[in-house]
């Protein structure tokens, strides 16, 4: 079978196909996530336990397993048309280039302000902030782009906002820092010692470089601590994968456009937000026996929390305040090394992601920051697109298919999401460029004290 070139370089969905209704792939998932626990009983955690920290509307999503589509807000969709239906981009020139009888697409998530897919689920948790009267948000940030969209969705709905970001990226990312501030929100090194948390971790580990599990840690304190103040998070959790498939439901309405269905879907996998969104109606199909597609989640090697990761219950931040949650995780107190300049910095996954690769849906591989680096100038070379770093690591295993593909010349459909552009990562291309970049893989002894650390749960 012949490549449809008649398929555009650039699919756009017309505006009154923005998806409607998020999708829950909980609510199809054969065997349920384990349930997230409160850390004080060891028991399912309850509403009323979960909204001193989160927004109501977001702790019922969070627990919410068996409705199966759940409506957007007409709100949430007025800001979505500013920036959506995203494209799905044919990468014809990529094909060419590798001379590869593969078919590759990618989902942009990328043109918008912030510049990345967070965009997606900030907004919906700022709304949800704003309907409920909170007077003000607390999150963190790893590589910033999550700080950079909340923001952004913070001044639309003029919610004050304090952002703690990972100290090692705070250094790397200057210009992230400058973008927060211009959309009005404060942001804080992490660890720091504007709480007791960030004072705890900076005792015991004297110069860190910080984590998100320290920065979340911070965030979750004030929030706590502050009346009229609600925390918000950028990945793991559920409803965070819920607000984000609507990057899989427009990638396949847009494939479906052109008769077209992946053999292969690829994504980034850090705490799991856009792997999942992207996924989501895709493993609906591969659940339910209607299709069998390959899943593959990219991680780095430097924080391998599927690929050498323990599937146990574990705190969601390393001042151990948060509820526990059974996922694939490197210890709450793993701290990735300060070369690491991919992004996808969290110690563990998504409960939902962890149970699919525990039920062998789902594939991982973790590759090394100068192989990601790599791929991502042939990308930006070829495609004229600069990819983020988190965005390369999929760019990178899409390449791997794409090759084996010209090896065994099988014609497969691959999709992987681009996540978001580059252009606040430059320090990292500027030392991917010098050759000065490093690769950090964390030794079996060095993974086994996170391990050592892991709440002992029955």
């Amino acid at each position: 079978m012949s490549k449809n070139q008649n398929i555009p370089y650039r699919i756009y969905l017309p505006e009154d196909m923005i998806p409607k209704q998020w999708y829950n792939l909980r609510a199809d998932m054969k065997e349920l996530p384990a349930p997230m626990l409160n850390p004080g009983t060891m028991k399912p955690i309850k509403l009323e336990e979960l909204t001193p920290i989160f927004c109501e509307e977001l702790a019922k999503q969070e627990l919410d397993t068996t409705t199966q589509y759940i409506d957007i807000p007409q709100g949430i969709i007025d800001f979505y048309k500013m920036f959506r239906p995203a494209p799905l981009i044919r990468a014809y020139c990529l094909e060419e280039e590798l001379g590869t009888p593969a078919k590759i697409y990618y989902k942009f998530e990328g043109n918008n302000t912030s510049g990345s897919h967070k965009l997606n689920t900030a907004i919906a948790q700022a709304y949800y902030a704003k309907e409920q009267g909170i007077e003000r948000l607390t999150t963190e940030t790893g590589a910033g782009q999550w700080g950079t969209a909340l923001s952004m969705a913070c001044s639309y709905y003029k919610l004050p906002l304090i952002v703690y970001m990972v100290k090692t990226s705070f250094e790397q990312k200057p210009y992230r820092k400058s973008v927060i501030e211009t959309f009005g929100a404060d942001i804080i090194p992490s660890p720091s010692d504007t709480t007791k948390a960030g004072r705890a971790i900076l005792e015991k580990f004297p110069g860190t470089g910080g984590s998100l599990g320290c920065a979340i840690s911070e965030a979750v304190e004030v929030a706590l601590s502050t009346p009229g103040t609600r925390y918000v998070l950028g990945s793991v959790l559920d409803h965070v994968l819920l607000h984000q498939s609507i990057i899989g439901l427009e990638s396949k309405a847009a494939m479906e456009m052109y008769d077209e269905y992946p053999d292969i879907v690829i994504g980034c996998a850090g705490g799991g937000s856009n792997l999942g969104g992207l996924i989501a109606p895709f493993m609906k199909d591969k659940i339910q026996g209607k299709a069998d597609t390959q899943f593959i989640a990219v991680e780095p090697a430097s924080c391998p929390s599927l690929t050498r990761g323990k599937y146990a219950y574990d705190f969601g931040d390393t001042g151990k305040i948060t509820p526990l949650m059974k996922m694939y995780t490197l210890g709450c107190e793993f701290l990735p090394a300060a070369e690491h300049s991919g992004g996808l910095r969290y110690h563990g996954m998504s409960s939902a992601l962890s149970k699919l690769y525990d039920d062998g849906y789902l594939q991982a591989r973790a590759v090394e920051q100068t192989k990601v680096f790599k791929s991502a100038v042939d990308f930006a070379r070829i495609e004229g697109l600069l990819p983020a770093p988190e965005s390369s690591h999929a760019i990178h295993v899409a390449i791997e298919e794409a090759l084996k593909c010209k090896e065994s010349g099988e014609e497969k459909t691959i999709l992987f999401g681009l996540t978001g552009t580059g252009y606040f990562d430059m320090t990292a291309y500027d030392s991917f460029h010098r050759g000065d970049m490093s690769d950090y893989i964390p030794t079996e002894e060095e993974l086994q004290q996170g391990f050592d650390q892991l709440p002992q749960i029955d």
